[in-house]
C-alpha cells in the first residue's frame, strides 16, 4: 500500500492522462502514468460521453498498473471556450479588531458574491491580495489587527453543463472528483518558477483543442482567458494543404512540423500519403513549414490581443512560457518571441521525483500540475468533494443553516 496517494486526471481533447503521485517526506514522486487517445471531446468539452468514459478507464488502468495501486479519488482538469475569468473585490468590517479565519472566509465569500448567469458555474475564487485597513498588498492577513478588510480575488466561472459532464464521465469511469481545476492554472504549478510568478509572467497552454492563457503577477493570478484554437487546428491545416488523410497529417506534424520556415533547409523532402490510397508524393518540408507558420502565428497574435485587452501585457517581466502538448512543435518559441516581443521558454514539468525521465515533456505538465494542486489543496478535499457532488438547492440551504447555528452557539 503506498501512503498517500494524489492523482491528477487531464481530461484533453486529444489525449487523456492520468498521473499517480505520491506524497513522501521529500516531496512528490510519480510512481504511475497512463495516457490513452482521446475521442469524445471537443475543443475541451465533452461531446460523447460513452468514449470519454472508455478512454478515461483505459488511461486509469494504465496507470493503476504501473502505479500498483488502485485508483479512487482524481483531481480533474477542465477547459474550452466557456470558461471565463474577472476580477472582483470584497469589503467587511473585522468582528474583533483581530483577523481571524472565519473573517477571511466572510471577505472571500462578499468578493464572489457576483451576478452569474444561472447556466454558469463558480470554479475557481482565487485570492490575489488582501488590504487590511488601506494597507495593501497582504498575502496572508490572519491576526493581523484592523477594523476593515478588503480581498481582491480572481474569479473563475465555467458553464454548468460542461462542468456536470466532467463529473460524470469521471464517476462513470468508478472516480470520484476530489476538485475541478482549471488547466492552465494546474500547469502553472508543474512549469512556473516562484520568482516568475513574482516579477510576472504570462502562460500559454498550447493544447490539441484550446489554447489557454494566464497571466500571473506578484505571485497572484491576474488573467485568464482560454481560445478555442489549437493543436488539431494545424493538423487540419496539414491534411487540407497536403491531401492526406487525418491520422496521417498528425503524424507528419508530430515528426516534420517545424511553425518557421526560415528554420527549415531547402532541400529537405518528406513522403506524404494520399488519400483514398493512391501513390506517395514527395513533398518539399518548406511547404509545410508554410502551411503551419501562419496557423500558429494566428493563435499567437489572438492571445496577444487578450494580453493587451487584459491591460497587464506591460507586467509580463519575465517574458512568456509556452507548454502542452503543441509546444513540442519545432519553432514554437520563436514565433512566439516574434509576436510577442518578449522571451519565450518551453515549459516542462518541475519539483517532482520519481519518474521525472517520462514526466518531463510539456504534454504532461497539466496532469502533474493536477497532482501538485492536490497536494497543495488536500486539506479541502472533503468540502469541495461535497460542494461538486451537491444537485439541488436543499443541501445548500441546509448546509448554510448549520453553519449559521454553529457560529451562534
Amino acid at each position: 500500500m503506498k501512503e498517500k496517494l494524489v492523482v491528477g486526471l487531464d481530461i484533453g481533447t486529444t489525449k487523456i492522462c492520468c498521473v499517480v503521485g505520491e506524497v513522501t517526506v521529500t516531496g512528490i514522486d510519480i510512481v504511475g502514468i497512463g495516457m490513452h487517445p482521446s475521442v469524445g471531446l471537443r475543443k475541451g468539452v465533452v461531446v460523447n460521453i460513452e468514449h470519454t468514459v472508455n478512454s478515461i478507464k483505459r488511461a486509469v488502468e494504465e496507470a493503476e498498473l504501473m502505479a500498483g495501486c488502485e485508483i479512487s479519488n482524481v483531481y480533474a482538469g477542465i477547459a474550452g471556450g466557456h470558461i471565463k475569468g474577472f476580477n472582483s473585490h470584497g469589503v467587511i468590517a473585522v468582528k474583533n479588531r483581530e483577523v481571524t479565519n472565519h473573517d477571511i472566509d466572510r471577505v472571500l465569500e462578499a468578493a464572489g458574491a457576483v451576478a452569474i448567469p444561472m447556466d454558469r458555474e463558480v470554479i475557481h475564487t482565487i485570492p490575489q491580495e488582501y488590504i487590511v485597513d488601506d494597507q495593501g498588498g497582504i498575502m496572508d492577513p490572519l491576526g493581523m489587527a484592523g477594523v476593515r478588510l478588503e480581498a481582491r480575488v480572481h474569479i473563475v466561472t465555467g458553464a454548468v453543463t460542461s462542468a456536470q459532464n466532467i463529473i460524470r464521465c469521471a464517476h462513470t469511469a468508478g472516480l470520484d472528483v476530489c476538485d475541478i481545476v482549471l488547466e492552465p492554472l494546474a500547469s502553472s504549478e508543474a512549469v512556473l518558477s516562484p520568482e516568475e510568478k513574482t516579477l510576472g509572467v504570462a502562460l500559454l497552454d498550447f493544447g490539441g483543442g484550446t489554447t489557454d492563457l494566464a497571466i500571473f503577477s506578484q505571485n497572484s493570478i491576474r488573467h485568464t482567458a482560454v481560445l478555442s484554437l489549437g493543436g488539431q487546428n494545424l493538423t487540419n491545416d496539414v491534411a487540407i494543404g497536403l491531401r492526406t488523410p487525418l491520422k496521417n497529417a498528425e503524424e507528419i506534424k508530430k515528426k516534420y512540423g517545424c511553425c518557421l520556415t526560415s528554420m527549415i533547409k531547402s532541400d529537405e523532402f518528406i513522403d506524404v500519403l494520399s488519400v483514398g490510397g493512391g501513390k506517395n508524393n514527395s513533398v518539399s518540408r518548406q511547404i509545410l513549414g508554410e502551411i503551419l507558420e501562419p496557423r500558429v502565428e494566428e493563435i499567437f497574435t489572438l492571445i496577444n490581443r487578450e494580453m493587451v485587452r487584459s491591460g497587464y501585457e506591460d507586467e509580463v517581466t519575465a517574458g512568456l512560457v509556452v507548454t502542452g502538448g503543441s509546444a513540442l512543435l519545432e519553432g514554437v518559441p520563436e514565433v512566439g518571441e516574434q509576436v510577442f516581443n518578449l522571451p519565450v521558454r518551453r515549459g516542462y514539468p518541475m519539483e517532482v521525483g520519481g519518474l521525472t525521465d517520462v514526466v518531463s515533456s510539456p504534454q504532461y505538465a497539466t496532469a502533474v500540475g493536477l497532482v501538485l494542486y492536490g497536494v497543495k489543496h488536500e486539506q479541502n478535499k472533503v468540502e469541495k468533494f461535497f460542494r461538486i457532488r451537491q444537485k439541488n438547492i436543499f443541501n445548500r440551504v441546509s448546509a448554510r443553516m448549520k453553519k449559521w447555528f454553529r457560529e451562534v452557539i
